[in-house]
Formats: C-alpha cells, structure tokens, sequence
C-alpha cells in the first residue's frame, strides 16, 4: 500500500509550482486529478519536446496525473468542481488570492463546501496585503532574493538556467500539505498551507542575507568563484571543466599538498576560510594551472584520493549518458504517445525503504481521463455529452 493512498488531490496548477508539488504526491500514491483548459492548458506547451507540443517542464511535473478538462468559468464547470471538492482531501492552486476568489477556489469556499478539505496555495510574494495579488515566476524569487546579484560577474548578473525557486517552493509545498495532512488525523479540520516564491528565494540565499544583515560586506559577484572559502570554482582540465570545493583547514592543507604547494597551509594570508576567500583568485590560479595540463579523469582522481569533493560539469547530454547518474536509478522511463523513445523522467527526489515512490503511469494528454472521472461524479453518457457539445469540457 502506498502512503497516501485513499488521498485524492484537484490540481489546479500551472507551470511548476503547484504542478510539481501534485506530482511529489502523486509518486507516493495521491490520485491526483489535473484540471486542463478545454483544448490544454498553456503550461502545458513551454518547451515543446512532443509531436503534440507537450512541454519538458510539462511532462515531468505531470506524471502519475489524470486529465480531466474543464472550463472552470462557466456555471456548468463549476458545479463540476463543487462535485470534485466533496470528494477530495487536497486542492492545489499556485494562484494570487484575488484569482482564487474569483474562481472559487480560495479556502472558504473550499471549506464551505468540504469543511475538512487542505488548500495548498503558492504565490509569487506571500499573502499580506501590500504583495499577495502580484503575479511572478521562479526568475522573480531568484532575482529578490539576492542570488542573480551575487551569480556571474561584476556588471554582469546571471541567471541559473534551471527552476530552483520554482522546484524548491513546490518540495516546500508538498511537505506543507503533508503536515496538513498529518495534523487533520486528530483535529478532523483543514486549512489552508501557503508557500511563496520569495520565501523560498530567501531562505536559498539565506546565508548571504545573514552576513549582509551582520558585516555589511556588499558582496560583489565573483563569477563561479567562492569569496567566503577556497578554492571553490570551476576549473578547465585538458579535455573538459569541474568543479572543486575545498572547505576548512584540513582540506585546504590536502589540496596544497596535492598541487605541489605545501607551505601554502602555513600562508598567514590563508590561514582561515574567510582569508582563503579573500585571496580566491590567486587560489583559484593555482588550481587552473595544476588542472591545465591534466585530463578531467586524472583532476577528479587526484581529487578524490585527497578527500575533497569534485564532480565534472556535464551537459545535458553528458548528465543522460553517464554511468554513475544512471546506476543511482535517476531515472523513470516511460512510453509516451508519438515518442520513439522513452521519456526519462527524473524519479522522485525522496525514497522509502517500505513504501517507496513509483513513476506508475505516464503524464497525461489533455483530457484524456475526462469520461471517467466524470462518470465517478455521477455524471451519465447523456450528461457528459451534453457538457461536451457547450465546450464545457
């Protein structure tokens, strides 16, 4: 039996937030019914990768769903919610405040319906009112929060290519709607669990924050290049780059011996992580030179006999190939309608020894399930017809 089945969860998301925080539920066994726009909803086409146009980001925040498409504007699709919301035990809505209530969505008019039911509602800002209805995506979290400012080089800010905030604020959510969930077993009542972007964006840079907050430091970029600790950067071997990390006293003093410079531990300029920060770039030469006329392969074996964490910088393509990546069952493949080849979903980011995840059945085309969940509502043959020919769903 899977941890949460027996849960049945609505997702309205879009985008990553609350659509990833419905597919971290679904792994452990929630059905998870997605609600699409009539026709798919526009998340759904970012970064098309299908013949259909079903985007990466897409299909893998959408396994382990159903789709069910409904036009949640018209008073036929809303009395198709109310029916869905007596049945559930989660709404997810990554939506500002001002769009739930006017959809219906917020958490008294959930509750008036299902007095025990979770609503688990993302925003961009939070919920107070000077910021709850501004709209904003993983880029807005990560651009407040400090962490563009302090990535790329002076004069030139630069933003990670990947949905951290985004990611992070749906794991937040998903563990929020856990503790909901957990907390209604005795209480018998729901509520409502909040995340936003911008929290999530800060408490990633929280660390940075802090010392601002302390030293006053007004840190300045300083590319890849660690200014709290060294060496910390990437760095380019013969055939390709890696990154190396040396944290504390007994790791600087492994990796001098390393790079044939042992007297570089007794250096009073480096004689702390704050100082080696300091003097990263004369580090960080250091190590470039040591790496220049060596293989990858030899760097991180050199690396890893001294006991300082290292891994290569891989591509898209080179993270798919390799063996260790793939040995760590990274991956989910499934079949998906139009692909030759499978889809390599990322399998869930937590396991359990009893009752683990599973990528069971792949995401869903734009409601392909409406029929049947419909038909659990009550709805007959004639019924849903007659829905389908208003455009209802």
């Amino acid at each position: 039996m899977k941890v949460l089945e027996g849960i049945r969860v609505l997702d309205f998301g879009r985008y990553i937030a609350g659509p990833f925080c419905a597919a971290l539920l679904a792994d452990y066994g929630a059905d998870v019914i997605r609600i699409d726009r009539v026709g798919g909803s526009e998340d759904r086409f970012v970064v098309p990768v299908t013949p259909r146009g079903e985007g990466a980001l897409f299909l893998q925040s959408n396994r382990n769903k159903r789709s069910l498409t409904l036009d949640i504007d018209a008073p036929q699709g809303r009395e198709v919610v109310a029916r869905l919301v007596r049945t559930a035990d989660i709404v997810i809505a990554n939506m500002p405040p001002r769009t739930l209530q006017a959809l219906g969505l917020d958490y008294a008019s959930l509750a008036a319906i299902r007095p025990d039911i979770i609503l688990t509602a993302s925003t961009a800002f939070g919920d107070q009112p000077e910021v709850r209805d501004r709209t904003g995506f993983d880029g807005t979290g990560q651009a407040v929060s400090g962490a563009i400012h302090l990535t790329g080089l002076p004069g030139q800010p630069a933003k990670p290519m990947v949905p951290m905030v985004d990611i992070a604020t749906a794991i937040s959510c998903a563990f929020g709607t856990m503790m909901a969930l957990y907390e209604r077993r005795d209480s018998g009542l729901g509520q409502e669990v909040g995340a936003s972007l911008l929290r999530t964006g800060l408490n990633i840079a929280s660390g940075a924050l802090i010392e601002e907050a302390l030293l006053g430091l007004d840190r300045r970029a300083t590319g890849s290049r660690s200014p709290s600790y060294g060496p910390s950067d990437l760095f380019q071997a013969r055939d390709g780059w890696f990154i190396t990390q040396a944290i504390g006293p007994g790791m600087f003093r492994r990796w001098a011996r390393m790079v044939g410079r042992p007297e570089l531990a007794d250096d009073p300029r480096m004689a702390d992580d704050a100082l080696r920060g300091e003097h990263g770039a004369e580090l960080s030469a250091i190590m470039s030179e040591w790496s220049a006329g060596r293989s990858r392969a030899e760097c991180l074996a050199a690396l890893e006999q001294a006991r300082i964490p290292s891994s290569p910088v891989f591509s898209p393509r080179e993270t798919l190939a390799d063996g260790l990546v793939n040995a760590a069952q990274s991956f989910s493949p499934v079949a998906y309608p139009g692909l030759e080849q499978p889809l390599p979903l990322v399998s869930p980011p937590v396991w359990m020894s009893r009752t683990p995840p599973a990528i069971a059945s792949r995401p869903p085309l734009a409601g392909e399930h409406t029929d049947a969940i419909l038909a659990e509502l009550g709805y007959d043959a004639q019924a849903v017809a007659g829905l389908r020919a208003i455009g209802i769903v």
